[in-house]
């Protein structure tokens, strides 16, 4: 079985097909499809190795935007994602954004408004911890707006993420997936570092209670927006090196089918001699 999934790249076997149903209740978090542990690491090196020389190619064209969204769960890894995935890019070029609760006048806005002002531009490689999805997560869980103005929401996301598709920006979503007892331990592991209890919030606990409200959150964000312009990955992510091996390898791959080369010299460089 191990040979047969490794056939298939972890692209193909962690996409959700638009419209597929997703029970996270029967989701392995801590699937590894064939891949070995003790393989990963050189792997991994391959693969950012790879998204070092993609993004100087993307940020010299200055033709395509690629836009890595990360949401999950709290614990689920979407800081450790990008650090080893921002690690293998030039800074300059790859704006990182995190989005906490909206300002007074972020609130006075449309919910994109202030999603719209961080889309990379073209030649940048951004990152969105969290994203607009909160506003079909917390939002839902927590009763911040009626439901049918949520559910609204998956329409309008969806067409957002076509416009900005068809203006250039490759949109590539990862949700990161572990479960319960992986993310206790995770904030135990925190509680009892001197160097991570600094990120540890008693609400963290308190979130724990919704857990249920929030698989079923994230369950229909999956099956409403995932479309083949803008497809969600589900990335196991017990194991911390599968995910990154994972979304190093999906990054890698959809970058590389986007051809970005290197601008040619203006007319008359080629030859100079500097004096």
């Amino acid at each position: 079985m191990a040979k047969k999934e490794t056939q298939r790249t972890l692209r193909e076997q962690l996409r959700v097909k638009p419209g597929e149903k997703v029970d996270l209740a029967k989701y392995d978090c801590g699937a590894t499809f064939g891949r070995q542990k003790d393989e990963a690491d050189e792997i991994l090196a391959g693969n950012l190795t790879r998204l070092t020389e993609l993004q100087a190619r993307i940020w010299a064209e200055a033709k395509h935007a690629v836009l890595i969204v990360l949401q999950g769960i709290d614990a689920a890894g979407k800081d450790g994602t990008i650090n080893v995935i921002a690690g293998a890019f030039n800074p300059q070029g790859t704006p990182v954004t995190s989005f906490k609760v909206p300002t007074a006048e972020e609130l006075a806005h449309d919910f994109l408004w202030r999603i719209h002002a961080a889309v990379p531009a073209k030649g940048d490689i951004g990152i969105f911890n969290r994203s607009h999805y909160e506003q079909v997560l917390i939002v839902r869980v927590h009763n911040l707006e009626p439901e049918a103005r949520w559910r609204n929401h998956y329409r309008e996301i969806r067409d957002w993420e076509r416009m900005l598709t068809d203006e250039g920006v490759t949109i590539l979503k990862f949700f990161l997936a572990i479960d319960k007892d992986t993310q206790r331990q995770r904030f135990q592991d925190r509680v009892d570092d001197p160097t991570k209890s600094w990120k540890f919030k008693p609400g963290d606990v308190a979130e724990r209670k919704f857990w249920d409200d929030y698989t079923a959150a994230f369950e229909e964000m999956l099956t409403e927006t995932s479309t083949d312009f803008a497809p969600w990955y589900l990335i196991p992510s017990n194991r911390n090196w599968l995910r990154n091996l994972a979304i190093s390898e999906i990054v890698a791959d959809a970058i590389d089918e986007l051809n970005p080369e290197y601008p040619a010299p203006l007319p008359g460089i080629v030859g100079t001699k500097i004096v």
